[in-house]
């Protein structure tokens, strides 16, 4: 039939906490002060190095320990029980019907693909995807819309819609040429009226009826 795309981070799940702890171990570790919640949200949406990255330079830290302080926090995120990350309501009895509708779904997401198969197993998901790309996959992350083309030709199919919380979520969209359904209540960091979409949600309740929309417009053979 159709293949839908999510983001993860911000989109299915609220991970920052467990995030935020990750990389406060690494701050800690290293003699530094640790980030407030709202920090990290901040710096979530581009991938694990640029969030390390947005840390050190808020925390005065020397760029030269970039790649060590980006494997610590990622050995300290894929340690964690994802105890603090939450699944955003109707999630998954939504993805369980969309599923059963016949619409294939994948994920593309910045985050690291060992922990985003890591959290997908924790919260039982696992087995509602036919494809899941990590920002570790490929050579590029969004918002270049390579990671997003691959895990549509990964389903298989040309009917397509990618579901995001964020501004790079919307550009990527934009760049792969896909609709975009915009999730209001993850982690963007501009106005939500200047995010690029063709729908906007806030809960996942009301997403089956975008789903309907955007494959009754032009039909199977988008």
């Amino acid at each position: 039939m159709s293949a839908i795309v999510f983001d993860l981070d911000g989109t299915l799940i609220d991970s920052a906490p467990d995030i935020r702890a990750a990389i406060n171990r690494t701050l800690v570790d290293a003699g530094h002060a640790p980030l407030d919640l709202p920090e990290v949200i901040s710096f979530i949406g581009r991938g694990l190095p640029n969030l390390v990255e947005r840390a050190m330079g808020m925390r005065g830290i020397d760029m030269a320990d970039h790649a060590r302080l980006t494997d610590t926090t990622l050995m300290h995120y894929n340690a964690a029980s994802n105890n603090l990350t939450r699944v955003y309501p109707a999630v998954i009895p939504v993805l369980t019907q969309l599923r059963a509708d016949g619409h294939r779904l994948g994920i593309c997401t910045n985050k690291p693909e060992e922990p985003a198969r890591k959290v997908l197993d924790h919260f039982k998901m696992a087995h509602l995807f036919d494809a899941v790309v990590g920002g570790d996959r490929l050579s590029v992350k969004k918002p270049a819309p390579t990671p997003l083309r691959y895990a549509f030709a990964a389903l298989g199919e040309a009917s397509s819609l990618y579901v995001g919380d964020s501004e790079v979520d919307a550009e990527t969209a934009q760049n792969a040429g896909v609709d975009f359904a915009f999730f209001t209540q993850g982690y963007c960091h501009i106005p939500h009226d200047k995010v690029p979409q063709r729908w906007r949600f806030d809960h996942f309740d009301t997403l089956p009826d975008i789903v309907a929309e955007a494959f009754a417009v032009t039909g199977q053979d988008r």
